[in-house]
């Protein structure tokens, strides 16, 4: 495959390289550019991949849909590779609700206690519930730090296209120098080119710059609505009552409102390939995470109620392990359980009340055959 990826590359005719305007890309590696060359490899494979099966079924090979079906697809390969780490995900946060009224007992407990002894023995059983549960604050983290140098070979990957094309350069894999100017020459509805940003259409103003940026505003927006509309349905969905108390909650809410503004200054400076994997990135992680929580929900929340309504509605619920039965064999199954309740109940002792001395006196001589003590 590799090898019919060069040598597609290699027929390609050498374009003429435009007036660069951007700074020479440095020929040597700094520390950074070492740790994303593999990365950046990945990604232009895949790239390239995708690039060549659309132009092997008849799409232009500088055509601005074929390099934008080819960003989509470069966006499926890495999500999908990701699923295993998103699903560990899921499951570690889950654990970390679960231990949360725990965790606070035990703040609560050494609330106001700051000598050396009392942080010792807090951060004890904290690590002890921890391990009780198996799973740690990092674990639930863990996955969103395994993405980010894929992610950011992604991103640097697009962002470099107009660089390299003016310099006549390729990338650091397959994505050659002829293909980095079919990318750079593509233009999205053939007026946007790929390589503009909104801040370069609106400064340098081109031929038919007012359609690059109505288009790029259009992204951005679609863009903010994506990220916005993911992290409402997270928060007003898919939290528990207990969840929505705390102080992390209140956080979340602000930082709805703020992440947009953050996404503005983003897609005001990127390119318009990069708007465009981002906006696609935005859909499938709105898409998984509605899937999630109309299946998965986290307990106790609305969208778990949602779903054992529907449940209801098909003559089904779920077991005390979360797993989907009839009903007839759920009624039975709390019926047990509510019985067996009922007999530990009885079967406990009852606890004797305390009395006085005096009192304790006179049930004594009530009980006595004789009335004495």
């Amino acid at each position: 495959m590799l090898d019919l990826l060069y040598r597609a590359a290699a027929a390609t005719p050498t374009p003429v390289v435009p007036t660069p305007t951007t700074p020479m890309p440095g020929t040597s590696l700094d520390f950074f550019s070492a740790i994303m060359w593999p990365f950046k490899w990945i990604v232009e494979a895949i790239l390239v991949f995708w690039h060549w099966i659309f132009t092997a079924v008849g799409l232009p090979a500088d055509a601005g849909l074929t390099w934008v079906l080819s960003i989509m697809g470069l966006v499926i390969v890495v999500r999908s590779a990701l699923i295993p780490l998103f699903v560990r995900q899921i499951k570690s946060q889950r654990k970390m609700m679960e231990i949360a009224p725990e965790l606070r007992k035990v703040q609560e407990k050494y609330r106001g206690k700051k000598d050396q002894l009392s942080r010792e023995a807090m951060s004890r059983e904290t690590m002890a519930l921890y391990k009780k549960h198996g799973t740690t604050p990092v674990s639930s983290c863990l996955p969103l730090l395994v993405q980010m140098p894929i992610l950011l070979g992604m991103f640097y990957t697009l962002s470099d296209v107009k660089k390299h094309a003016e310099w006549g350069m390729g990338g650091v894999g397959l994505l050659n120098k002829e293909l980095t100017f079919q990318f750079y020459e593509a233009k999205l509805f053939g007026v946007a080119p790929l390589h503009t940003s909104l801040t370069e259409a609106v400064s340098t103003k081109p031929d038919g710059w007012e359609a690059t940026v109505t288009i790029l505003v259009i992204l951005v927006v679609l863009m903010i609505a994506s990220q916005f509309i993911t992290q409402l349905q997270s928060i007003s969905k898919n939290l528990s009552p207990e969840a929505k108390t705390g102080q992390a909650y209140q956080m979340q809410r602000i930082m709805l409102y703020i992440l947009p503004l953050a996404f503005i200054f983003s897609g005001v400076f990127f390119p318009l390939g990069v708007v465009l994997y981002w906006f696609t990135s935005n859909i499938w992680t709105m898409v998984q995470q509605f899937l999630v929580i109309r299946n998965l929900p986290t307990p106790g929340s609305d969208a778990a109620k949602a779903r054992e309504e529907r449940l209801a509605r098909k003559g089904k619920a779920l077991d005390a392990t979360g797993k989907v039965i009839p009903m007839e064999k759920y009624q039975a199954e709390q019926q047990r359980l509510f019985e067996e309740a009922q007999k530990a109940k009885a079967e406990t002792p009852k606890r004797q009340q305390p009395v006085n001395k005096q009192r304790a006196k006179k049930q004594a001589q009530k009980k006595s055959p004789n009335g004495e003590s």
